[in-house]
């Protein structure tokens, strides 16, 4: 073939390839074959000559392509790349392009250059691409956590899986998934337990506690799928969610459920239309209606009838205009009762202020309205008795006088003071006394008409006012018939109770004008009676003003006395065993000389210190000033053998007596025999049992004991024989006329024998004649004393009288 024939072909074929194939020396297009031209967007003519730069979209373009290619070319290697052209109109042309320098390298350095349309590869590679880019876009802005995991160690994953468990971007590549629980033995139990349901062709999907990377837990949800079943370790996708607004928002959801459940006040709620949807336990334990029975009914079939339309009017209308509603309600329960309630409804609206739901809680206040009316009526009433209070008596008084002043009328006050209820009530406690106050209150009350107000005005006194009666005359009736009811045996818890009234009346206008006038002469009065035996009713006199301003007094000085203890003196009476001719002890009375005055006898100041309660401070000092003046009798070698001290029954019931004569023979370093303890015969009888406990607990600690005044009370010889007692004493009442009345003598000798047969010795008070003494001795009493002997004298006259005995 001739050189002409190569090149014809040459040029045949370069002209006709399917791809576009150019020819560049000196950086020009020296040829260019149709394909090419047709590609550009050029006839063949217009690119000869161009520079090769201008197929480029810009000069940087062609610069860098040509950088790229020259060390190739130059070697004679082939250089091939992927890149953009320009064509004529603009529009980018994405090419193959492949180059390598001519056999004949003449000048300009000629090289030709294939082109390759790979527009529509290109095309579906940026398609890809932008897939991808959407599909990482897609997975970095989702709300959960995705990883791609490859034997337990993530091989791709999320944003929001870092973020998560609180790693940087590209922190958890290759990591093992044992970084997202808080130990191995949860990391190992899940794998066990997710695979097997991956295995299995399952999606696994677990409710646990992960770890973050700080150590900090957080409740998530795994929900994980293997690419293939048969081997999930090499391959398995995960979404990894954070639960811990869903769990806060459950535990507020179910803390929510369960105040619902349990409130203990009714909850209900309704519809829009006022239709129950929910109630809970507490709405049928007050109502009587289960949820189911209530369910879808209007809360009207509930009503009580005692309101009127009005009333609901109105309760509607604040609902509209405030959204909420609060007052007292009467409603019908399941049983048909009628009750109260306390109710609170609110309106509940969406987001766009429509109504959805009423909830209304309510309380039954039936007990809670009682204790009002309780609180209402113990404002003006007792307590215990129901009677009208002080202030009510005060209140009614006023407008009783009131009424009388303008009538012209009478108007009676009868203060009425119950007789030895102290006692009572210390023996057998305030339980027993309670009752007795009850009763009384009723007595009264049944003796009394019932437009007569009976009020109790503190402890056991009450304050009756007669209104439009025949007074003083009714007044008197009635006084009557108050003592003849209370003055009526009482039995509660098998004792049989004695007590009486004593009562003082004043009249208005004459005995005063005034409640606090008619108040206290009333009072005045009633002391007047308990003065003449009580039991009796007494009208106000203007002397007994003067009584009662000398009682005030006494007990003013009395207080005084007490408080300074240096107006009190001790004298001691001698008691001489008749058999030995020798002092057998003393007996220790109290004596009172205030100062500046004459001096009150025991008989008027004992009584008004029981009365007063000052009477266990006297005890007190009269028990202790005796041991002591014993121990200094027994220092200066005085054979006095015993010192007597009275008991007063207040001192004798008090819890811990034993102990503080046990402490005052202590104090005194008194030998306990030298002790005898005097305690009336009524004291031990009051509580029989509990004097035997108190006997029993006192002879424990070596005193005597002896039983005075025997014979003026009611002493049970089933009890006497028990106690642990070492005397008794013959009252003085039935030693005074013993030489002349028959029944005297006759019980001072009965109680001598009685005395001997069981054991104990006899003294005899109040001996003060021959006769006395010579009877007495005839019999057998054992020990006397009286004035015949010695009147009480101070410790240094007693002391001689024992020496000179």
């Amino acid at each position: 073939m001739t050189g002409a024939d190569w090149l014809a072909g040459w040029e045949t074929w370069f002209e006709t390839a399917a791809v576009g194939m150019v020819l560049t020396a000196g950086g020009r297009c020296r040829l260019v074959n149709s394909r090419a031209a047709e590609l550009l967007g050029y006839g063949v003519e217009e690119l000869l000559g161009q520079p090769a730069g201008a197929l480029f979209p810009s000069a940087d373009a062609y610069a860098q392509v040509s950088q790229a290619a020259a060390p190739g070319l130059a070697a004679g290697r082939r250089f091939e790349t992927d890149t953009c052209l320009r064509r004529r109109d603009g529009s980018p042309l994405w090419v193959r392009l492949a180059a390598r320098r001519t056999p004949d390298s003449g000048p300009g350095q000629p090289t030709l250059w294939v082109l390759q349309d790979i527009s529509a590869e290109r095309g579906v590679q940026d398609a890809l691409q932008q897939t991808m880019q959407e599909m990482y876009g897609i997975l970095n802005t989702a709300v959960f956590g995705i990883a791609l995991l490859r034997d337990r160690r993530v091989h791709r994953c999320n944003t929001r899986l870092e973020e998560l468990f609180g790693f940087g971007p590209g922190e958890m590549f290759g990591l093992s998934t044992r970084v997202w629980y808080p130990s191995d033995e949860v990391w190992r139990f899940v794998g066990d337990d997710v695979y097997a349901d991956l295995a299995a062709g399952r999606e696994a999907t677990r409710d646990l506690e992960l770890q973050r990377r700080d150590g900090s837990r957080f409740w998530g949800r795994l929900a994980g799928r293997a690419f293939d079943p048969a081997r999930p370790q090499a391959g398995s996708v995960w979404i990894v969610e954070d639960l811990t607004e869903q769990h806060a928002a459950e535990a507020q959801l179910l803390l929510a459920k369960k105040v619902f459940e349990v409130n203990s006040e009714a909850i209900m709620i309704t519809d829009a239309d006022n239709r129950i949807v929910s109630a809970n336990a507490a709405f049928q334990a007050i109502t009587g209606y289960s949820e189911g029975e209530v369910r879808g009914r209007d809360p009207r079939f509930m009503g009580s009838g005692r309101h009127d339309r009005a009333f609901f009017d109105s309760m509607w209308a604040a609902l509209k205009a405030d959204g909420h509603w609060a007052g007292e309600i009467w409603d019908k329960r399941k049983d048909g009762s009628i009750y109260p309630k306390w109710l609170r409804i609110d309106v509940i609206r969406d987001e766009k202020g429509k109504v959805t739901h009423h909830v209304a809680i309510f309380s039954d206040i039936t007990e809670r309205k009682a204790t009002e009316e309780r609180v209402r009526f113990l404002a003006h009433h007792d307590a215990l008795t129901g009677l009208p209070n002080r202030l009510t008596l005060s209140l009614h008084l006023d407008h009783a006088l009131s009424q009388a002043r303008r009538e012209n009328a009478r108007l009676g006050v009868m203060f009425i003071d119950l007789d030895n209820f102290k006692r009572i009530n210390d023996t057998l406690g305030h339980h027993i006394g309670d009752l007795l106050l009850c009763e009384v209150a009723r007595r009264i009350r049944s003796a009394v008409r019932e437009s007569d107000i009976v009020a109790r005005i503190g402890g056991d006194e009450f304050v009756m006012v007669i209104e439009r009666g025949q007074l003083p005359g009714d007044a008197a009736t009635v006084a009557q018939k108050i003592i003849e009811k209370v003055s009526q045996p009482f039995v509660f818890d098998c004792h049989e109770l004695h007590t009486s009234p004593s009562i003082g009346i004043c009249v208005f206008p004459e005995d005063g004008g005034d409640i606090d006038t008619l108040m206290k002469n009333a009072d005045t009065a009633m002391y007047h009676a308990k003065s003449l035996g009580r039991n009796n009713y007494q009208f106000y006199a203007a002397e007994m003003n003067a009584a009662a301003v000398q009682r005030l007094q006494l007990e003013s000085r009395l207080r005084a006395a007490v408080a300074g203890r240096t107006e009190f003196v001790l004298h001691y009476q001698p008691q001489v065993d008749v058999t030995a001719g020798r002092t057998d002890g003393f007996e220790a009375l109290i004596r009172w000389q205030p100062v500046g005055l004459p001096p009150v006898p025991p008989g008027e100041f004992i009584p008004v210190a029981e009365e007063i309660g000052l009477i266990t401070q006297i005890g007190e000092w009269v028990l202790r000033e005796p041991c002591r003046q014993a121990r200094a009798w027994l220092a200066a070698g005085v054979p006095f053998r015993r010192v007597s001290v009275n008991i007063s029954p207040q001192q004798f019931r008090q819890r811990h007596f034993p102990a503080l004569v046990a402490m005052i023979l202590g104090e005194a370093g008194l030998p306990p025999a030298c002790l005898e303890l005097e305690i009336t015969e009524g004291t031990v009888m009051d509580s029989a049992e509990n004097a035997v406990s108190i006997l029993n607990e006192l002879k424990a600690l070596g005193v005597g004991l002896a039983i005075d005044d025997f014979g003026t009370g009611y002493s049970s010889l089933a009890y006497l024989k028990r106690f642990p007692i070492d005397r008794l004493k013959i009252d003085r009442s039935f030693v005074m006329d013993i030489e002349v009345d028959s029944s005297d003598a006759a019980i001072a000798t009965a109680v001598i024998a009685l005395a001997h047969s069981l054991g104990l010795s006899v003294v005899a008070e109040g001996v003060e004649t021959p006769g006395q003494l010579e009877f007495l001795c005839r019999h057998g009493c054992d020990s006397i004393q009286g004035f015949l002997l010695q009147r009480p004298v101070a410790a240094p006259e007693a002391a001689k009288f024992c020496q000179s005995a």
